[in-house]
């Protein structure tokens, strides 16, 4: 996956598991990527996107190489019904107006990731914002946008959330620097009840928040935000999302992966213990 995305398909995690099932049906069957092409009458590299979840999956395309696989029929069938449900676009396709291409791939890998760690030096993390608190960074965000593109962003953002409250809601684990709850953002009243909305999830079982304290000083994510992704497809590797103005970058190779994660295992010592958190959003809120 190892891409800049700032434009082109943004396939949903079930097209990138069933991609990479197809591959290892070709593979396991000994079919080269030219043999694959001829049974369906295309050219290899639209065998190889498909694999990459880079294209749409053709449910006649998919057929025909299943049965070139040697699949049995039975499970042909089960096969494309996946396929079927993985050409469905996903929920967040109706903001498709006010979501960049690039980032919803990282919506469909938090839709469906297990674990979600992540380190965040300057915003509260969207999975975790007030509705006045994610009104005001679009406000700055998107200066030269209506009020109605604003309200949309911010719904969406909203919307993301409900994955908080599903049965088989992902583990979260955010590093917060302190800078996070020091920067004044919508204001006093803003800023109350985003830090209390910061307490209502520390109820929840799988949410966990640390807070990077200044006095800590240098510390080995300071280079920026980044989110690790970890799912339930063993066909799907751990995934780091980092982000840029114009675009993002999605780090699957497990070297780069292990780098990161060995960031955040650091970074987790030397932040506060979780169950200091609490006492340390109530010292930041008496100063509001």
């Amino acid at each position: 996956m190892s891409e800049n995305r700032p434009g082109g398909s943004a396939p949903t995690v079930l097209r990138m598991v069933l991609g990479k099932r197809l591959r290892h049906l070709r593979e396991q069957a000994g079919v080269s990527f030219e043999d694959a092409a001829r049974a369906i009458e295309v050219t290899p590299l639209t065998v190889r996107r498909i694999e990459k979840a880079e294209v749409g999956l053709r449910i006649p395309y998919v057929r025909e190489l299943l049965h070139t696989y040697g699949v049995p029929a039975a499970e042909i069938d089960d096969f494309l019904a996946l396929a079927r449900e993985a050409n469905q676009p996903g929920w967040w396709y109706k903001y498709r107006d006010v979501l960049p291409e690039w980032f919803s791939a990282y919506v469909s890998l938090e839709s469906e990731a297990s674990v979600i760690r992540l380190y965040e030096p300057h915003y509260v993390p969207g999975l975790l914002q007030t509705h006045e608190y994610a009104t005001a960074l679009m406000r700055v965000g998107f200066p030269n946008e209506s009020k109605e593109e604003i309200a949309r962003r911010v719904a969406l953002r909203v919307k993301r959330q409900d994955l908080l409250a599903k049965p088989d809601a992902p583990a979260v684990w955010a590093i917060l620097d302190e800078t996070v709850l020091r920067r004044p953002v919508g204001g006093a009243a803003v800023m109350r009840a985003q830090i209390d909305r910061l307490h209502e999830a520390l109820d929840m079982p799988k949410v966990r928040i640390q807070i990077m304290r200044f006095g800590v000083g240098a510390h080995p994510g300071a280079f920026g935000p980044f989110h690790h992704f970890r799912f339930g497809f063993s066909e799907l590797p751990d995934v780091i999302y980092t982000e840029s103005l114009a675009g993002a970058v999605y780090v699957d190779r497990p070297d780069d992966v292990v780098s990161y994660l060995e960031v955040l295992d650091r970074m987790s010592v030397q932040a506060e213990p979780v169950a200091r958190t609490r006492a340390i959003l109530g010292e930041l809120r008496k100063e509001l």
